[in-house]
């Protein structure tokens, strides 16, 4: 079994949103993903999708860019990224979600052996930093530390960590996400968000015991990351 990731899809979500407003890199975007994936991923193969899956701001309305993506090749897990305002009731979004695709929020997951956990994180405190901001990084802490508690009872098969945001620092300092992953045997974690020249500073490697994998689809040439194979 390959396991497989790729965030920030960005589709469309309904709305006439042509990401090649961002680029000429990205036209047709969707499309090459999709070529990728369905040369690369086998049916039993993990595809993990850390956030920003589509433009949508209800769950209708993001109905037709789930259904492309369960369409294609292997199983899927889906975690919230900043812009997956259609990501409301957790209970919703998994009634909506096609067989063999799967969301975290606050539990793991047991796929065959392999384990994951993961949330979605929050922005770096050099961005730029409010009271609100601090009580949603906080929370975000809370619900990494729920998930990595769910992953530990279910096993002690490898286990990889999805997260939205950067979970190491600008300056690729430690942080608490970074702590909880590095704490309870975690050997990979995945996470998207960055884009453009952000990717340019983005951490790919191995740090404490941990080998993080940038996967924003712009960063891997509209192409699936291959995380581990078990």
């Amino acid at each position: 079994m390959n396991v497989y990731a790729i965030s920030d899809l960005h589709l469309p979500g309904g709305m006439d949103k042509p990401m090649n407003v961002f680029g000429e890199k990205w036209e047709g975007h969707f499309e090459r993903i999709a070529d990728d994936w369905t040369t690369k991923a086998g049916k039993d193969d993990v595809v993990l999708l850390p956030g920003d899956l589509s433009w949508a701001l209800q769950l209708d309305d993001a109905r037709e860019d789930i259904a492309k993506i369960g369409a294609l090749p292997g199983r899927k897990v889906l975690l919230r990224g900043n812009h997956d305002y259609w990501w409301t009731s957790i209970s919703r979004i998994r009634d909506a979600l096609p067989p063999g695709m799967y969301a975290l929020q606050n539990d793991a997951l047991n796929i065959d052996g392999l384990i994951l956990c993961g949330t979605r994180g929050w922005k770096d405190r050099e961005e730029g930093w409010d009271e609100n901001d601090e009580n949603v990084y906080l929370r975000e802490i809370k619900r990494l530390e729920l998930s990595v508690q769910s992953a530990e009872r279910l096993g002690n098969g490898p286990k990889v960590c999805m997260m939205h945001y950067p979970p190491l620092s600008a300056a690729q300092t430690d942080t608490p996400f970074t702590r909880i992953i590095e704490a309870c045997g975690i050997t990979h974690a995945v996470y998207g968000h960055l884009h453009d020249t952000a990717l340019k500073g983005a951490f790919r490697g191995e740090h404490n015991g941990v080998r993080y994998h940038q996967v924003s689809c712009d960063g891997t040439d509209f192409r699936l990351e291959k995380i581990i194979e078990i």
